[in-house]
């Protein structure tokens, strides 16, 4: 079981980056542009943002076994069509389609663990899920370029396919983890009803925007990396796969940590405090034109407190929204692709390196904050107090 959830929520890394390496060439096989065939990027991400907001609360209706069976099924006829795509249209076309049905994967694999365990059970098993997923998002570039030498990008997707197959057998097998008693029987209203339940719970929705500002923290990075690494410090593209592979790797180990500590919420205060801490030193080392192994010590240990919040925080949002798991996390998902694709074109305005320092910061201070409002037993009534608090938490400990 714990294998077939992590490869479940590996999908997202593998429809979108397996196929990276091979971008140039499929420019030459269809006769187009590189931005056309990087609107294939565009189309998946968009797939997998939307399809969990159909196959989440669908699970809740029908269960996650059906859902699971139909979204690995419509994956394989997505990836045939990418396949067997005539023109660059039909291929954009089918990575939309084959987003969605990889986003029943993503979004379902949280459900059913949150069906099956609970609390710091419940923890655990997100903690492993994310580090299979971490170690998914550096080996899918990886295996697609060893793919690309052999059978070319038709060979990365037969690749896709064949994973997609293994699923659907495993999700046939699979046992139902949603007991009948807690389907949503009534149709529209049980539908609307469920959205309306998780989203007025308070702390389920702190938890979510917590994520969403951590997810920036990371995409911050994403965007901001590859120019910093390769065009200020001038490492080669090869010295910044290694590292960008060392920061994913302690990521994904810092997530599968973050369970052995006391509680969620203690670990969700380490890790945004971390974040916050390291943001503003990062963001003054960059300012003062430091090394670049000074950069790259920061910037793994940012990732690692990035990586201890995510575990945190899904799964508080999961155990707070446990009596509408596929809906609650249909949103955790959505969210998370939300706040990561807004931005990338802001880091790019202005001088990267202050651009990307700053934002450290901004979204850090952001996620301290929904942390702080998480946690607390009773709420705060400005922003006054949310530091009032910060400072006497700091003196008592």
């Amino acid at each position: 079981m714990l294998l077939f959830l992590g490869l479940l929520s590996a999908f997202g890394p593998f429809v979108m980056d397996m196929y990276l390496p091979t971008l140039p060439e499929m420019t030459g096989y269809f006769g187009t542009s590189s931005s056309m065939v990087q609107l294939g990027l565009t189309t998946s991400m968009i797939g997998l943002a939307v399809g969990q907001l159909i196959f989440g609360p669908l699970s809740d209706r029908y269960g996650r076994k059906m859902p699971l069976i139909i979204a690995m099924t419509l994956f394989l006829f997505a990836t045939a069509g990418c396949i067997f795509a005539n023109n660059i249209s039909q291929f954009v076309a089918m990575r939309l389609v084959q987003g969605i049905a990889g986003s029943g994967g993503v979004v379902l694999s949280r459900s059913i663990a949150s069906d099956k365990y609970s609390a710091m059970e419940l923890a655990m098993m997100l903690g492993i899920i994310g580090s299979i997923n971490g170690i998914a998002t550096v080996a899918a570039p990886i295996a697609g370029g060893l793919m690309a030498g052999l059978g070319g990008w038709k060979g990365i997707f037969w690749c896709l396919m064949g994973l997609g197959a293994v699923l659907l057998a495993g999700s046939i097998r699979m046992k139902e983890s949603l007991s009948g008693s807690k389907m949503k029987k009534n149709g529209k209203e049980a539908f609307l009803g469920g959205f309306r339940d998780v989203l007025r719970n308070r702390r389920f929705v702190l938890c979510i925007m917590q994520y969403g500002f951590t997810m920036a923290v990371l995409f911050t990075n994403v965007a901001s990396a590859p120019f910093i690494m390769q065009e200020h410090y001038g490492i080669s593209p090869m010295m910044f796969s290694l590292v960008f592979a060392v920061n994913a790797i302690a990521m994904a180990i810092a997530t599968a940590l973050a369970p052995r500590f006391r509680s969620m919420e203690k670990a969700l205060r380490t890790g945004s405090d971390g974040m916050l801490l390291i943001s503003v030193v990062l963001c003054g080392a960059l300012l003062l034109g430091c090394g670049f192994w000074i950069y790259e010590t920061l910037l793994f240990l940012l990732l690692s407190m990035v990586g201890m919040s995510f575990t945190a925080s899904n799964a508080l949002a999961m155990e707070s929204g446990h009596g509408n798991a596929g809906i609650a996390s249909a949103l955790l998902g959505t969210a998370g692709y939300a706040f990561g694709g807004i931005v990338p074109p802001i880091v790019g305005l202005g001088d990267m390196i202050v651009s990307a320092g700053v934002l450290f910061i901004l979204f850090s201070a952001l996620s301290c904050a929904c942390t702080l409002l998480t946690v607390s037993k009773k709420r705060p009534k400005s922003f006054r107090d949310i530091f009032n608090r910060q400072y006497q938490y700091r003196e008592s400990a």
